[in-house]
């Protein structure tokens, strides 16, 4: 499963993805398709000892006129048509699945926003941070009703500003309050808003967060390093978590968008890791221009780059899809993408049954053929 990348600006989002082709889930029966090939050599076998045994007639010049062309072409239709119910019953005996889009089930998102003081940035008018509340406010409202939503922000750390609710006055009202801060801890952001959106995922929050020896998470810091991954897994033994494939939960998925690069906390691509074991996708949102500038903030001004690999890798890493948006039209776009998409979702559905009944009707056709045509 490979991630898909879009890239606003310009002349429109440019979108590049690779999709997953039909397979089988018992494809060893797919090998019984080569007696095709011996059924067709079979009757055209018995085509030639039927005209061995044709009874022998003065002239057959008087037999082909009364035939006609169409008359000898059709005798083969109900014999092809049922090679074709056979091709689609052993086809159907290796339980083809296929990627369908359906109607999403009831969901689960939680949006995680960054809230660090590079969101002062004024390459995006009136700034970053307004921008990106109002498109914020606006995916809110689009989203379909099947849709519940929580709010994570995360600066020097992460918070819950608002729990999950598919009321859409109250997330409006939580995103108007967001504050920034200091820092940019992006791995922390995805760890709570995994934990807001699978409150069982076993992961410890208050260690991984605000424990003492948090310094030796990720790679941050000059002293020795622990993976997050083995952290986590001794600190929320609590629970064991077996991984699930890439990309399996359907449920809900979490949005994580974010202006600048990480400057504490857990390495986002280890929190990733850790949403991908669980089957989350993580969808990333770049925002801003490569040269954003924020003038006298404290008495200092300094330029806030975003950090595209990073948010790439996370997207990769969990299966799911990474954006970049330059300004508020973009990132209005952007969202309008993000909802109709969970409006629909796509699926590995088996199809088994769609081949057996198109074997039924091919019987069912070249029989009616049959009888139509010959009485029999």
């Amino acid at each position: 499963m490979g991630v898909t990348y879009h890239e606003s600006g310009g002349a429109g989002p440019r979108i590049f993805t690779s999709r997953l082709p039909m397979h089988f889930q018992w494809p060893e029966f797919l090998w019984a398709l080569l007696l095709l090939p011996l059924a067709v050599l079979a009757y055209l076998t018995a085509l030639r000892r039927r005209r061995r045994t044709a009874l022998a007639y003065p002239s057959l010049m008087l037999i082909r006129p009364a035939l006609g062309r169409a008359q000898r072409v059709r005798r083969h239709i109900p014999p092809v048509l049922m090679l074709l119910a056979w091709a689609a019953v052993l086809i159907g005996l290796a339980r083809p699945t296929a990627r369908v889009t359906l109607p999403a089930d009831y969901m689960t998102l939680v949006l995680a926003m960054d809230v660090s003081r590079s969101m002062l940035a004024e390459d995006v008018e009136p700034s970053r941070i307004k921008a990106a509340q109002a498109a914020a406010k606006a995916f809110v409202q689009d989203l379909p009703t099947n849709v519940r939503m929580g709010i994570v922000t995360f600066a020097g750390n992460a918070q819950v500003v608002q729990q999950v609710t598919d009321n859409r006055d109250e997330l409006s009202a939580a995103i108007d309050r967001f504050e920034l801060q200091r820092a940019t801890a992006t791995g922390s952001g995805l760890l709570v808003a995994l934990n807001t959106l699978l409150p069982d995922s076993g992961i410890d929050l208050e260690s991984v967060l605000y424990g003492s020896d948090f310094r030796h998470y990720g790679n941050w810091g000059a002293g020795p390093t622990r993976p997050l991954e083995k952290r986590e897994s001794t600190t929320a033994a609590k629970k064991e978590v077996a991984p699930v494939p890439v990309g399996s939960y359907t449920a809900g998925a979490i949005v994580l968008l974010s202006d600048g690069r990480r400057t504490t906390g857990p390495d986002p691509a280890a929190a990733a890791k850790l949403a991908a074991q669980r089957g989350v996708r993580v969808y990333t949102v770049a925002f801003g221009t490569p040269n954003g500038f924020i003038p006298g903030a404290e008495g200092w001004s300094f330029y806030a780059r975003v950090d595209e690999e990073a948010l790439q890798e996370v997207a990769r890493i969990t299966g799911a899809e990474f954006f970049r948006a330059a300004n508020a039209a973009d990132l209005k776009q952007v969202y309008e993408h993000l909802s109709s998409k969970f409006a629909l979702e796509k699926r590995d559905t088996e199809i088994t049954a769609l081949f057996a009944a198109a074997a039924f009707l091919l019987v069912l056709l070249a029989a009616g053929l049959s009888l139509r045509w010959y009485r029999r």
